[in-house]
């Protein structure tokens, strides 16, 4: 497994993988059991995507074989299950062109001016370019990054603080079960007492909202007060047409993901739903040797869990193999009797 520098600034792999989320890291498994070289591009500027961004101290049960992590703890994982296969990492960083090469492969560029020379090209990039939908409260940029936060990293942080939670779904009903022993206060603010939430997390709000343990507010976030980016108060519309000030330290809003392919939808690939369309084969685009596995995919019964793209990326690896390796027979192997996959493994 090989990866050189071309004489014309060319980085040149086997595979391009963008995106440095789970499916994509797990790619760069599949690929390195098939001594496939990989280097990782990803706009964040840390490999995880969206179990890193937003999610790092969440639980997640839904990985077999681990009743439950959180989503940093399986970017850990994974990162350490992929270190025999060197992969190197490419953060901060956009695919900006995409163009043949004579060989059936790709020229690849991101904005920052790092150039590929790839024979395959993966895209893994989760929903495509994500960002946390803003609320209209008038002046809320002036506190963004600070006393507004759309994602927690660290439940720690929280410690101490007058925490307002804005939202209906799983995120705001999760994060106020987990910050209210945390927080000084936790108030949660949402339109109406309806939930988009699991039940049984609106459930356990109500419960702790009637044992007096949180604040419960049926309205929207109006208005914030404070100075110098630092927050002292949301002011709340309620839903009888008043107005109510609610101490706040920090203002979490949580109203969904902004999806957008970006520059994905200029390179000619065949789209349906907002995502690239795929067979069920080998994962391959309507392009050759361009593939797409994880959230942004779209075939018949599609998934959108982790382990769906788990799967995705190994049968992927297997077409990628036979593009790259015409003259290989591809050879199946076990990890748990392949003496020599077991070598690269015990080595690293």
């Amino acid at each position: 497994m090989e990866t050189e520098e071309m004489t014309d600034g060319e980085i040149r792999t086997d595979a391009l993988i963008v995106g440095a989320g789970p499916v994509g890291l797990f790619a760069v498994f599949e690929l390195g059991l098939l001594d496939l070289s990989c280097h990782v591009v990803d706009v964040l500027d840390r490999p995880g995507g969206q179990c890193a961004e937003f999610y790092p101290e969440k639980p997640i049960y839904d990985i077999p074989g681990l009743p439950v992590c959180t989503g940093q703890e399986l970017i850990d994982n994974l990162l350490r299950q992929i270190r025999p296969f060197a992969p190197s990492f490419h953060l901060g960083q956009t695919v900006s062109e995409v163009r043949p090469a004579g060989d059936g492969g790709w020229h690849v560029r991101t904005d920052q001016g790092t150039a590929f020379h790839a024979g395959v090209l993966v895209v893994a990039a989760g929903a495509g370019c994500f960002t946390p939908r803003r609320p209209p409260i008038p002046g809320i940029e002036a506190y963004e990054g600070g006393s507004v936060l759309y994602a927690v990293r660290s439940i720690e942080a929280m410690r101490g603080k007058r925490v307002v939670i804005a939202g209906g779904g799983d995120s705001a009903l999760d994060w106020t079960l987990n910050l209210h022993e945390v927080a000084q206060r936790v108030t949660l603010v949402h339109r109406r007492p309806e939930f988009r939430a699991a039940p049984e997390s609106a459930r356990q709000m109500l419960e702790l909202a009637e044992a007096g343990r949180i604040d419960f507010v049926l309205g929207e976030c109006a208005e914030l007060q404070g100075a110098g980016g630092e927050l002292s108060a949301v002011v709340v519309k309620t839903a009888d047409g008043g107005r109510v000030a609610v101490p706040a330290d920090r203002l979490l809003p949580f109203f969904g993901l902004t999806m957008k392919l970006g520059p994905i939808a200029d390179w000619g690939l065949d789209l349906a739903e907002g995502r690239i369309r795929v067979d069920t084969e080998k994962f391959e685009t309507s392009v050759p040797r361009i593939f797409a596995i994880g959230d942004i995919n779209h075939y018949p019964g599609k998934l959108k869990l982790i382990l769906s793209g788990f799967h995705e990326g190994a049968l992927m690896a297997q077409q990628a193999f036979r593009y790259l390796r015409p003259d290989k027979k591809l050879l199946f192997q076990y990890t748990t009797t392949s003496t020599n996959l077991q070598k690269k493994f015990q080595a690293a």
